[in-house]
């Protein structure tokens, strides 16, 4: 029975979401794995948005909690950083304990990404830590997003692949998702 994956990441919102996850989901396949795909759910209807939204997230956590790792998608999504729900979903699966591996489309890292917000008005402070203009310290570990994030894969031997994307396949070129694909391979 194939290790089932599953495949977090912001593409459940783009115009073409059905396409992409079902590219991602055949790519899965041709690798042995099961594609578990957040996209393929149904929700019963709700009285209340509010609860509609509470029945996606439990049937989220049923998925990964019947996965046996993940493969999640790092590209930054609506700001500087990997999209918050799929933050969320990798850091579920590592307390688990499970398969992690991750991939970005984009090869600047986080705090290359953060000094642009702040227009590089980057200054050490007295005792040397990197603070934006708004006082913030910044992380400056050399790593592709968030220190959790990225660590959280790093220190279950994961993978983190990294691939610059053309901008207009930020969320559709899956080059680094193979990459993923290609590694979890070799770890079964």
């Amino acid at each position: 029975m194939p290790l089932k994956l599953y495949l977090a990441g912001p593409e459940v919102f783009l115009r073409n979401a059905r396409e992409i996850l079902d590219a991602k989901a055949a790519l899965t396949r041709s690798y042995d794995f099961e594609p578990i795909c957040p996209g393929d759910i149904f929700i019963e209807p709700a009285p209340t948005r509010h609860e509609f939204g509470l029945k996606i997230s439990a049937v989220d956590e049923s998925m990964m909690n019947s996965a046996d790792g993940v493969i999640a998608n790092l590209t930054p999504f609506r700001g500087m950083a990997a999209d918050t729900g799929t933050a969320f979903e990798l850091g579920y699966i590592c307390a688990q304990g499970k398969l992690v591996a991750a991939y970005t489309n984009i090869t600047d890292n986080h705090f290359a990404r953060v000094a642009s917000y702040y227009d590089g008005q980057i200054a050490p402070d007295e005792t040397g830590r990197k603070r934006g203009p708004d006082g913030t310290a910044l992380e400056d570990f050399e790593m592709i997003d968030n220190l959790m994030l990225h660590g959280g894969v790093a220190r279950r031997a994961g993978h983190i692949a990294i691939h610059r994307a053309a901008f207009d396949a930020l969320y559709t070129d899956l080059t680094g998702f193979e990459d993923c694909l290609k590694y979890l391979a070799t770890r079964i």
